[in-house]
């Protein structure tokens, strides 16, 4: 027998080599696990004399099984993404995932919020609107369920955060831009809807002001989800009016930036870093269709897999805690630049 002491379920599934969500299946239904898995698990229990929380894995027994992903667009691919995996990995525990779209809207958000409060799950994954959402609907909502709010964050709200740093993808591209070429402008809308938009052009000030570059904000009009459209219409503006004074544009995120692309094409501007080029154009979020842009779209990555893989083991450790902890956590995954051809 080991003398390690093991404080969780988490530092048990670490020595003992399996995954946290086979180790909560198992501890919530023995007989839902492989055989082997099993044997495996039994023989690590013995091992390390660890007993689980029984009173936390008891009040899980009583709760549904039932986990719930809301997210504001689930039209945009970074959504559909995230809630895909998010989902696999519901799965593979064992539970039950439910997944909502507030299709961009306050309302609907609302009503998502008060129909799960009903049905008493086990946790919520809760990816809000940000600026739409009601922060009193928000805040009773995270009172009465356990909550992880992921990718946007309402200070104080749910019992953890978890998302991307989007300092960090704004740092990434805008240091890679200046190195290889002209200094970026930043092309954003001017009444952005995606909760993070505010966030990345703060940073893009930031960085640009710490390189001693004077920085470039070139807004753009329209409302809603519609980013394609309205990046394309922004673009052919721009580039009409003579308001473009760099050759490289940063945009807020990959679906504006496809849209630039796309009128480019339209005008006959070539884009890349090649010989004949006139415009370099990047942005940020690695979205499912970038790398199949014509030409592929130098981008900042989500790590989604990352994203996901915490979500899922604050969300165990939050059941497991009794739906709440002492204190909220947030945590904030890096960016990847990912160097294609357009810029």
């Amino acid at each position: 027998m080991s003398e390690q002491k093991i404080r969780n379920m988490e530092e048990f599934a670490a020595l003992s080599g399996l995954s946290r969500p086979t180790v909560s299946k198992y501890f919530n239904d023995p007989a839902s696990v492989r055989p082997r898995t099993r044997e495996r698990i039994e023989a690590a229990l013995e091992r390390y004399d660890f007993r689980p929380n029984i009173y936390a894995v008891n009040q899980n027994r009583s709760l549904t099984k039932n986990v719930g992903i809301v997210v504001p667009y689930l039209a945009d691919p970074f959504f559909a993404e995230i809630a895909r995996i998010i989902e696999l990995r519901c799965i593979e525990a064992g539970f039950s995932p439910i997944l909502y779209s507030a299709h961009g809207e306050s309302r609907l958000e609302k009503e998502i919020l008060e129909g799960l409060t009903a049905l008493k799950p086990a946790g919520v994954f809760l990816a809000p609107l940000g600026r739409l959402s009601d922060r009193l609907v928000i805040e009773r909502f995270c009172r009465d369920v356990p909550t992880v709010l992921f990718d946007s964050n309402i200070e104080g709200m749910g019992e953890a955060f978890v998302g991307s740093d989007n300092f960090s993808f704004v740092q990434q591209t805008v240091d890679y831009l200046c190195r290889t070429g002209s200094p970026p402008c930043f092309f954003e809308m001017r009444n952005p809807a995606n909760p993070n938009a505010n966030k990345r052009r703060n940073a893009y000030l930031r960085v640009m002001e710490a390189a001693g570059v004077e920085p470039q904000v070139v807004k753009v009009q329209g409302e809603g989800w519609g980013f394609e459209e309205i990046g394309r219409q922004g673009a052919h503006e721009l580039l009409a009016s003579g308001r473009l004074t760099t050759d490289t544009v940063l945009c807020s995120n990959d679906r504006l930036a496809i849209g630039f692309l796309a009128a480019c094409c339209e005008r006959g501007l070539r884009v890349g870093r090649g010989d004949g080029c006139a415009l370099r154009v990047a942005s940020h979020d690695d979205h499912p269709f970038s790398r199949f842009t014509c030409p592929s779209l130098t981008t900042a990555a989500h790590e989604y897999e990352a994203v996901a893989a915490k979500c899922m083991e604050t969300l165990f450790s939050l059941i497991e805690a009794g739906g709440r902890f002492e204190s909220r956590a947030e945590t904030l995954i890096p960016a990847r630049l990912i160097l294609r051809a357009s810029a």
